[in-house]
């Protein structure tokens, strides 16, 4: 489940990182605001501030327009319910900060640049700084990360960072925790500028007090390598994780972790298709999905319409078991797409 960016900044904050001070607010509350301040879209998706999602407003006149216009405004297919209002930072610098699951050593993973901001995705990979979490060794990793990011003098409060991320992280069985800027202000404190986190949906009954906005129609897509040939769909973190480990345990390089969810329908999993296609490396997609809730002949219809839609689809290595496999089967035998009997099958065929 990916959170809104001010839902993740809660979970944040109650672990003690610093944040923005701001206010969440819909299109009736807008006297509430007042400026200057940066408003920003609550949707589940990156790259809002290219798409005009997050607008910096100085004069009150201003405001009541700009709100209402981005109220109004759809995101890649999402239109917010709510608007973030915060306060504009005095900025010194800004870095990329994050923690993921490591799939190759079953470790969490600090991933940092001293690039933050909206141009992230285009720095090259070798760049980056990573470490596993270790016995939760934070001063000595502190002062690595401290080294990289050449502010030296500002070691403990990157342990701070570090440690009330990674606490974050575990209590609320996240798969991903990424604060990208993490700012420098002109003042030399370190505050999350922005906030991005996935948790586990299979872990919400460990999280009674779990009160997320319904973003049912995003999914849990992650980007692991983008240098990775092989895109992995399955439903449920579960099983999504299990597909990742079984394409790393087998030599090849998995791209992405992508969950579905238990109710996906043939649209969510054509989106899908969608965002694997924005990673250029990519050789094969293997679905690996397990009927339940789910239909097997709604994915085959999703997979069909891929094919028709998306030019230059990878080749496809799929797997659909359970409710209504046959009828699945049947659906793609027509277009040549045969199906596997199990994921061993798959990586036998694409190694």
């Amino acid at each position: 489940m990916r959170l809104l960016e001010y839902e993740a900044k809660n979970l944040l904050s109650a672990c003690g990182m610093p944040i923005p001070r701001g206010k969440v607010f819909a299109v009736n509350e807008l006297q509430a605001i007042a400026a200057p301040i940066v408003l920003k879209s609550q949707v589940p998706i990156g790259g809002r501030g290219k798409l005009g999602g997050v607008q910096i407003v100085r004069h009150q006149s201003d405001l009541e327009s700009v709100a209402r216009k981005m109220f109004n405004l759809k995101i890649k297919g999402f239109l917010p319910s709510k608007l973030l209002a915060e306060e504009i930072l005095d900025i010194s610098r800004e870095f990329y900060f994050s923690l993921n699951i490591n799939r190759q050593t079953a470790g969490i993973e600090l991933l940092a640049h001293t690039s933050g901001g909206v141009e992230i995705e285009s720095q090259d990979t070798a760049d980056f700084f990573r470490r596993d979490i270790v016995n939760e060794k934070f001063e000595a990793l502190a002062d690595e990360l401290a080294d990289y990011l050449d502010i030296a003098d500002k070691t403990f409060l990157l342990q701070d960072i570090i440690e009330n991320a990674y606490r974050c992280f575990i209590d609320n069985d996240c798969l991903l925790l990424e604060i990208n800027p993490l700012i420098l202000t002109k003042d030399s404190k370190l505050i999350a500028g922005d906030a991005k986190i996935t948790v586990d949906d299979a872990a919400a009954f460990r999280h009674l007090d779990w009160r997320f906005e319904d973003n049912s129609t995003e999914h849990n897509f992650i980007i692991l390598n983008r240098d990775g040939a092989v895109a992995t769909i399955a439903n449920g973190a579960g099983l999504a994780m299990t597909t990742v480990d079984a394409v790393t345990a087998s030599g090849l390089k998995p791209a992405n972790f992508l969950d579905i969810g238990g109710t996906a329908t043939s649209d969510k999993v054509l989106d899908c298709f969608r965002q694997i296609t924005t990673l250029d490396n990519i050789k094969v997609i293997i679905i690996n999905i397990f009927g339940g809730i789910v239909r097997c002949d709604d994915i085959a219809r999703a997979i069909i319409d891929a094919q028709r839609q998306i030019p230059n689809l990878p080749k496809l290595a799929i797997r659909l078991s359970g409710n209504r496999e046959s009828e699945a089967r049947q659906l793609l035998a027509q277009y040549n797409l045969p199906l596997f009997d199990s994921l061993e099958a798959i990586l036998e065929d694409i190694s």
